[in-house]
C-alpha cells in the first residue's frame, strides 16, 4: 500500500507543480471528465512562415484504451485554449497540435511507456478545423 500512496502523492505533487509552473489555476474542463494539466505551449514557425502552436497536456490516469473517451477533449481544448492563445509573435497561429499524455515527456523525446494522443487543427476564422492525418 505504501507504493500506491507514494504514487498518489507524487502525482498530486506533479499536478500542483504543473499548476504553479504554468500559471494555470484550474484544470481545463473537458467532456471526458479526465483531469488535465497543461504541460506547456510551444510556438513553431514553419518554413512557409505560418505559426503552429503545440498545446501539451498531462492526464496521469489515461491509458491506451482511453482514446475514444478523450476524442471530444481535443476539440474542446482547441476551442477554449488554442483559439484564446496569444502568441509571442504578431502573426496568429494557423495550426494547433494538441497532445494528451499519461505523464510529462520532453518535446521530441520517444517514450514508448507513456500513453500519448495527438490531434491537429487548422485555426481559421475563429474556428477549429480537425485535420485528419
Amino acid at each position: 500500500m505504501k507504493g500506491a500512496t507514494t504514487f498518489v502523492a507524487a502525482t498530486g505533487a506533479l499536478i500542483a507543480a504543473a499548476t504553479t509552473a504554468w500559471g494555470q489555476e484550474e484544470a481545463p474542463a473537458v467532456p471526458s471528465g479526465f483531469v488535465l494539466v497543461r504541460q506547456e505551449v510551444l510556438e513553431e514557425t514553419q518554413p512557409d512562415g505560418t505559426l503552429w502552436i503545440r498545446l501539451r497536456y498531462v492526464s496521469p490516469g489515461i491509458t491506451r484504451d482511453d482514446y475514444a473517451s478523450v476524442t471530444g477533449d481535443f476539440e474542446a481544448l482547441c476551442r477554449t485554449d488554442a483559439l484564446a492563445y496569444e502568441p509571442a509573435t504578431p502573426a496568429p497561429a494557423a495550426q494547433a497540435v494538441i497532445s494528451i499524455s499519461s505523464s510529462p515527456v520532453s518535446f521530441g523525446t520517444a517514450a514508448p511507456e507513456v500513453t500519448q494522443f495527438f490531434e491537429v487543427f487548422s485555426l481559421e476564422d475563429g474556428d477549429c478545423i480537425w485535420e485528419a492525418f
